[in-house]
């Protein structure tokens, strides 16, 4: 009999990869899926239920059907957050109306001329920024933005943080990856030094703050930190237990840092079961689990973090007392010497063992492109 306290508590639902956006260290909209063999608000309704819920893409507000797809995810998990550029403004003002208590964040990477660069649309940014303020406007109150911050743009990530403080809206970071889901192998930050200095400041505004949310979301950048000087997470990945990814076509993954240049094995596909538990306490589940354990990937992303920072939260906590006291005292928080909990993880884990050089992306349709029509259509804003 299946011991149903295993079952996850967040989810990913990645409804499409089709994207109006042209980032230039996201891959995605250059490997779109099928709008027509995208997974269903009726097969999204054999999901079990969730503490939390994220709907992302590729760009979610190009599904037609979003709409429908929140209102079955709001029959699985009391809060959801759907992660946007934030270019369809109309869209999401009129989503936000139907579900006020929505989640948005807005992905914006700099500045305005430099998140048009990296996104790669001109007016990106403004029309961002239009969408939080509309959604404030309306009511909505859990908004925010967030960057990934690369080799080009970390000096715009505390200006941004200072933006965010000023509207009283969520401010995220995470740093590029490799994986299957960016279809990338070339997000590496190179000038370390620098990003990692603006990470430290970033650290030290947020412990200023007179939020806990803020001092525990400066851990998780310390985290970021310690990814980008290649080192073992300080916390144990345990993506697959906690968490899992749907993709567009109903393959269930782990996580979204997965790279064929490691390893990547689905744990099953959605539309294979008539019961979610056979899937998750099936063989394969088991097995891409076990692989979790011994995954020589080092990364840390808000998706996988934050539901171990929960689970073991006594070491972040330990952290934040410790760092909070230095900064109510004025002095410096320390970032060379980074605390490495040992909960009995598998020490393998995150040694970035094993890259296989050249490796080539598996595509999930190689031969699939968006028509002259269909390009059009992911640009249209109609409300």
């Amino acid at each position: 009999m299946n011991d149903m306290s295993l079952m996850p508590t967040d989810v990913s639902i990645i409804t499409t990869y089709r994207c109006q956006m042209r980032c230039k260290m996201c891959n995605i909209w250059e490997n779109p899926t099928d709008k027509q063999k995208e997974i269903t608000p009726k097969e999204l309704e054999g999901l079990p239920n969730f503490k939390f819920a994220n709907v992302t893409g590729g760009e979610p507000f190009i599904r037609n059907d979003l709409e429908d797809i929140i209102e079955v995810m709001y029959t699985k998990a009391p809060r959801i957050v759907i992660s946007t550029s934030g270019w369809h403004v109309n869209k999401i003002h009129k989503l936000a109306e139907r579900f006020p208590n929505i989640g948005i964040r807005v992905s914006i990477e700099g500045l305005s001329q430099k998140n048009d660069e990296l996104r790669g649309r001109e007016g990106g940014f403004d029309r961002g920024i239009k969408t939080l303020l509309g959604l404030r406007e309306r009511g909505i109150k859990d908004i925010g933005f967030g960057i990934t911050v690369s080799n080009k743009n970390s000096d715009d990530m505390l200006v941004l943080h200072k933006l965010a403080q000023s509207l009283d809206m969520e401010f995220a970071t995470a740093t590029f990856h490799n994986s299957y889901y960016f279809h990338s192998q070339e997000n590496e930050v190179t000038n370390k030094d620098a990003v990692i200095e603006n990470f430290h400041q970033l650290i030290e505004d947020l412990m200023k703050e007179n939020s806990p949310k803020s001092w525990f979301r400066a851990y998780l950048n310390l985290g970021l930190i310690n990814y980008i000087r290649g080192k073992p997470r300080m916390l144990p990945c345990e993506a697959g237990s906690a968490n899992l990814f749907v993709e567009p076509y109903g393959e269930v993954y782990p996580c979204n840092g997965l790279e064929e240049t490691y390893w990547k094995e689905s744990m099953g596909n959605i539309r294979d079961y008539d019961n979610f538990e056979d899937l998750w306490f099936s063989e394969q589940a088991n097995r891409v689990r076990g692989l979790v354990k011994t995954c020589p990937k080092n990364c840390w992303m808000t998706g996988t973090a934050a539901p171990v920072m929960k689970k073991y939260i006594q070491h972040p906590l330990k952290w934040v007392v410790k760092n909070k006291v230095k900064s109510l005292m004025g002095k410096p928080i320390c970032v060379d010497t980074i605390p490495m909990a040992n909960v009995g993880q598998d020490p393998l884990q995150g040694d970035l063992r094993g890259r296989k050089e050249n490796a080539i992306p598996i595509l999930l349709d190689p031969n699939y492109k968006l028509s002259d029509k269909e390009e059009a259509e992911i640009l249209a804003d109609n409300s």
